[in-house]
């Protein structure tokens, strides 16, 4: 019988997978803040476009 693949042996972790959590945690904090703001951004800009089409173009928009 294969002693590395006996039934007694019981693989508990990979120590590299748990070294490298602390390592994710940020980057997903980081990644969610970008897409939030990326998202609250592009509300802002399609609510100020509703309203310039609602009320027309302004002086500044007839200068360009």
């Amino acid at each position: 019988m294969n002693p590395v693949n006996g039934p007694d042996v019981v693989y508990l972790a990979d120590h590299s997978v748990l070294l490298a959590i602390p390592a994710f945690v940020p980057a997903f904090l980081v990644a969610g803040l970008v897409i939030y703001l990326a998202v609250r951004d592009r509300k802002a800009e399609a609510a100020e476009n509703a309203e310039n089409a609602k009320h027309g173009p302004t002086e500044k928009d007839e200068e360009n």
